[in-house]
């Protein structure tokens, strides 16, 4: 009735691989691995020709490593302040001038309305610690008056009725 010319030897001669898609996968990471294999011996023998940092000169980089963090500036403490336009132009402009990255353009009243609502020291606390996209402007290249008068000369063209920061008034000592 039935064939039962089943063979178990032939069995025995049967590989590890019993489907097409066991098949499929073992030629793929037969040939993937050894792509892998390949390219991390490549990059550890390529890897050893590279010279180390600060070998080449080696009196520069040692320079750079013990270099003071700090510094010190010395500024003409007698030199006249230079004038909110002047700051203006130096300092300012470049973000005003053309209001980037959401800075209120100069003369702008619009603008410049609601942040002259807050008062001087709100803006000259902005201008010196930074707002936003503005960097800090407080120990710069101009001192905290410069700035000031910049500030008042700016908020002053849009709208504003601030008074430009005077010159401290010298300190003078006793003579004995």
């Amino acid at each position: 009735m039935s064939d039962k010319n089943h063979d178990p030897a032939h069995e025995d001669h049967t590989g590890p691989v019993k489907t097409p898609k066991q098949m499929l996968l073992l030629s793929l990471f037969s040939f993937v691995v050894p792509i892998f294999i390949i390219i991390g011996l490549v990059s550890f023998v390529t890897s050893a020709n590279k010279e180390a940092p600060g070998t080449v000169d080696m009196e520069k980089s040692v320079a750079l490593r013990i270099q003071k963090i700090g510094s010190v500036e010395v500024r003409d403490a007698n030199r006249p302040l230079k004038a909110g336009e002047e700051v203006y132009k130096v300092q300012c402009a470049a973000c005003h001038a053309i209001g980037a990255a959401g800075s209120p353009k100069f003369g702008d009243a619009v603008a410049w309305g609601p942040r002259i609502k807050t008062g001087f020291a709100s803006l000259m606390n902005s201008a010196l610690k930074g707002k936003g996209a503005m960097g800090a402007q407080g120990g710069g290249d101009y001192s905290d008056i410069e700035v000031g008068r910049a500030v008042a000369y700016m908020a002053n063209a849009g709208g504003a009725k601030f008074e430009e920061p005077k010159a401290p008034a010298a300190v003078t000592t006793p003579a004995q």
